[in-house]
């Protein structure tokens, strides 16, 4: 006979917590991944410019490819920064907000080295960059937005919110959005023909800035009749 067969009239034993199977919960799917995968995708590129520029495939004009991609990658990335609150906030995921911090230091690291293939391009000369900060606003405005990404390089760590205070960090790190507002307008201002492409970028970034404000605004309070 089976354990699972009863006689008539014997009680049947009711199945309390102590005597049920034990089954173990699933694990929440690790993404220990993403930041190392995000950092090693996003230096991809530099080892594709090194590896370009040594076999003299950057085209005729190599420093404007070299700028220009640099460039690109610094806006790319910051936008995609700003892209993980709005998504966090809309799907609810919380994987976003992990792969942040290193969106925007690959950021800033394009931006520096932006800036550096440019002082390569006019010999090092800080008295030429300074000149040329002063006069022309393309230049001006690409300047600042990466003077605004220094101080949130160095203050990206939980120390600086631990020593700021989290709001204070936090007044500080929406620097950031003036940062690229500047940058887009850098690439506005330094395309000389085609103005789609920094277009779709301010687009994108009128979009995100659209989002936070719907998303944090806090909701009207119903008044009730009389």
């Amino acid at each position: 006979m089976s354990t699972g067969d009863a006689r008539p009239g014997t009680p049947v034993a009711k199945t309390t917590p102590a005597n049920r199977s034990y089954r173990p919960r699933r694990k929440a799917a690790s993404t220990g991944w993403l930041v190392p995968a995000i950092t090693v995708g996003g230096l991809l590129p530099v080892a594709v410019l090194i590896w370009d520029a040594f076999t003299e495939a950057l085209g005729a004009n190599p420093i404007q490819r070299a700028t220009l991609q640099t460039g690109l990658l610094t806006l790319t990335l910051l936008v995609a920064s700003l892209a993980c609150t709005p998504l966090r906030l809309l799907t609810g995921w919380t994987w976003p907000a992990r792969i942040r911090k290193a969106l925007g230091l690959l950021a800033f690291g394009y931006a520096v080295l932006h800036f550096l293939i440019y002082l390569f391009d006019h010999g090092f000369s800080l008295s030429v960059m300074f000149e040329d900060v002063l006069k022309r606003p393309f230049v001006t405005v690409g300047f600042t937005s990466l003077l605004l990404l220094l101080p949130l390089a160095l203050t990206s760590g939980k120390n600086a919110v631990r020593k700021l205070g989290f709001q204070t960090w936090t007044r500080l790190h929406q620097l950031v959005y003036l940062a690229v507002a500047l940058g887009a307008l850098h690439y506005y201002w330094g395309v000389k023909k085609d103005h789609v492409p920094p277009l779709i970028y301010v687009g994108v970034i009128a979009a995100l800035f659209a989002l936070r404000f719907v998303r944090r605004r806090p909701p009207r309070k119903k008044v009730s009749p009389l």
